[in-house]
């Protein structure tokens, strides 16, 4: 008899399988920490992304707003007479409307004294628009006229609360007594808020006019801009996915190509400007500052991004499609532009919207070509002009306004910001819809 026989071991004890036993409750507590630690991360990235938007709205809707001073005025026909015989005319215009103005804060029962040295910090020279008014309107003569005169910077940030009295210094742009005058004219319902029309459609203004700063000639800088970049990087793009995906062959030759363009996607984008710069500018001396050299320069900094995107749609396509193309006598050339590339599509039209929405936002590649936002004082003079003639772009207007002095600029930075990120936000909802619309699963 064996040792086994005598000492038989032990059988082993079943366990039950709806009772948790320790490394069951230690690795179900492990998942329950991990989706824990999952769903923090997303709630602290929603919490910055929305500190980020609720920043971003407050600082910047005021940009789409103005303040407005609305005065009813008549001028009388000798008064103009009298006004344009002397020789400065546009003052003799303001003093008319200085006295108009006090009339009617006295009618409310408003008393404030002030000179037309207050009316120019507040409105700016108003006499000129107003004898420019006249002039283009002779028979309005002896009418009452309303008239919507724009605020100045400063005092429109002080209805924001950007301006204080406390923190307002004394300068040539505004004065802490220019504020009494400022509330009188609020207490007599004279002064209000309206839409600012001309920071949807002006152009940059100068340093000194913050309140005419506008950044619309920069959104059409920016569509010229897309436009080159649109026809030259999705063709081409395209056209070198498929032959290094379809048709190249593998060989060390097209796999230094892949790799250089691996490397192209993730160069700094100032160093595409420094190449636009010395290429396009310096040696093929292009227009400084056009449109057209700013998208040869997007177009360059892009084409790796829509090469790899369409490389992986063109991945996607099970090779069971391109078999049976070949299988019933069609081509090579055949299968792929007949079934492949259609069913690639989305993706392509997909990366191509992302690439385009990044190079919308460069700034750096643009202002070492020069697209600063103090060129784009007027709109171009015809569609051709568009592309060669000097303009900016809307992230390069933003920098320009946040790095000048003015803290008035900073609301119009602002708001240009949201301008910018309601283009982003509209290229990648498309780039969404057209996935969803001509996606297939397989």
């Amino acid at each position: 008899m064996t040792e086994t026989a005598l000492n038989p071991r032990p059988m082993p004890v079943k366990k039950d399988l709806m009772v948790e036993d320790a490394n069951t409750r230690r690795r179900n507590a492990a998942e329950k920490r991990f989706r824990a630690y999952g769903l923090a991360a997303i709630l602290i990235g929603l919490f910055f992304l929305i500190v980020l938007a609720v920043s971003i709205l407050r600082n910047g809707l005021p940009a789409f707003t103005q303040t407005v001073v609305s005065v009813e005025f008549t001028l009388k026909a000798a008064d103009r007479d009298a006004a344009e015989s002397q020789l400065f005319k546009t003052k003799a215009y303001q003093d008319l409307f200085i006295a108009e103005l006090a009339g009617k804060l006295d009618e409310r029962g408003v008393e404030v004294v002030f000179d037309a040295a207050t009316i120019e910090r507040l409105l700016g020279k108003i006499g000129g628009d107003l004898r420019a008014f006249y002039q283009a309107n002779p028979d309005r003569v002896g009418e009452p006229v309303s008239f919507e005169l724009p605020a100045s910077s400063r005092v429109d940030g002080y209805f924001n609360g950007r301006v204080t009295r406390e923190t307002l210094q004394d300068s040539r742009f505004l004065m802490a007594a220019d504020l009494d005058l400022v509330d009188a004219m609020q207490e007599a319902g004279i002064v209000q808020s309206s839409l600012n029309w001309t920071f949807l459609t002006g152009a940059d203004s100068g340093v000194d006019n913050p309140g005419g700063a506008g950044i619309g000639a920069s959104v059409i800088g920016s569509f010229f801009m897309m436009l080159v970049v649109l026809v030259l990087s999705l063709p081409i793009g395209v056209a070198a996915s498929i032959y290094l995906e379809e048709f190249a062959p593998k060989n060390r030759f097209t796999d230094l190509i892949e790799v250089n363009i691996s490397n192209l996607a993730a160069v700094p984008s100032i160093v595409f400007g420094i190449l636009g710069l010395a290429v396009f500018i310096q040696f093929m001396h292009l227009p400084q500052s056009a449109p057209l050299v700013g998208g040869l320069v997007l177009t360059l900094m892009t084409l790796p991004t829509i090469i790899i995107s369409t490389r992986a749609s063109l991945k996607s396509v099970p090779p069971s499609i391109r078999d049976a193309a070949l299988g019933v006598g069609a081509s090579k050339m055949q299968s792929v532009f007949h079934h492949v590339l259609p069913l690639a599509m989305p993706g392509i039209l997909t990366g191509t919207i992302i690439g385009l929405a990044q190079a919308l936002g460069e700034t750096a590649p643009l202002l070492l070509i020069g697209m600063v936002g103090f060129v784009a004082r007027g709109y171009p003079d015809g569609f051709v002009a568009g592309f060669t003639e000097a303009n900016s772009a809307m992230p390069a207007q933003i920098y320009t306004w946040a790095a000048r002095a003015d803290a008035s600029f900073y609301d119009k930075a602002w708001g240009g910001i949201i301008v910018l990120l309601v283009f982003l936000l509209s290229m990648n909802i498309l780039a969404i819809l057209l996935r969803r619309k001509f996606e297939r699963r397989w």
